[in-house]
């Protein structure tokens, strides 16, 4: 029996032993390949660290640039400020690139340019819940300047649908959706949006100065309810 357990050790041992030659010369027969592995670990391992410090580098340089904006705009340097924040909207597609874009677009829409307003703001989805949906505000107003009044709607159900039940700014952008509702006469979707914002937000109008209860009797009454 201890014949056949020390046979048995061996066998185990020579395979073992086995095993590990073979092995041994597979990393051999592969070490030029593995050699190529590792260098290629490690070039990859280079580029991403030089990436990230590109990535640095821009996101510092953006801020920067768009900091230089936002002062010639405090100093009421508008064409300047509109110039530079166009420019770090051109060349940087970071979070001050997205600002940058923000900026410019309120600029040109005091200055009666909607249409490159709203190119600055088309494809924008900046983070937050109060800049994303008023973005898509300006935007919709870009839209009713322009006469398009269907994209219009579109981008004041993006603000609506964005900032969920705010109290402060949602009744605001269903206003909107509103008056174009009623320039396109379609009476019974405007008077439903004014009784959305008398049973969901009944203060609104109370703190605002806004009349709710007089814009839905029009409504109805055009709607001939």
């Amino acid at each position: 029996m201890a014949k056949k357990q020390d046979q048995s050790a061996r066998t185990t041992l020579e395979e073992v032993n086995e095993s590990l030659t073979s092995a041994a010369q597979r990393i051999e027969d592969n070490k030029k390949y593995i050699n190529w592995a590792l260098i290629a670990i490690a070039v990859i391992a280079l580029l991403a660290g030089g990436y990230i410090w590109l990535h640095n580098k821009n996101v510092q340089e953006a801020k920067e640039k768009i900091g230089e904006a936002d002062i010639e705009l405090l100093q009421g340097k508008q064409d300047e400020a509109l110039k530079d924040y166009e420019k770090v909207a051109a060349d940087f597609g970071n979070k001050a690139g997205e600002r940058a874009h923000l900026n410019a677009a309120i600029l040109l829409y005091e200055k009666g340019e909607y249409e490159k307003a709203a190119k600055h703001l088309e494809g924008f989805n900046p983070d937050g819940n109060l800049v994303a949906p008023a973005a898509q505000s300006l935007l919709g107003d870009c839209y009713v300047n322009l006469k398009k009044l269907d994209k219009a709607l579109s981008a004041y159900d993006k603000a609506i649908s964005m900032t969920g039940d705010n109290e402060a700014y949602t009744p605001v952008f269903m206003i909107k959706k509103a008056t174009i509702l009623h320039e396109q006469k379609k009476y019974a979707d405007e008077a439903a949006i004014y009784q959305t914002i008398k049973d969901k937000y009944p203060m609104y109008g109370q703190q605002n100065g806004f009349n709710v209860d007089k814009y839905l009797e029009r409504a109805n009454a055009l709607a001939g309810k």
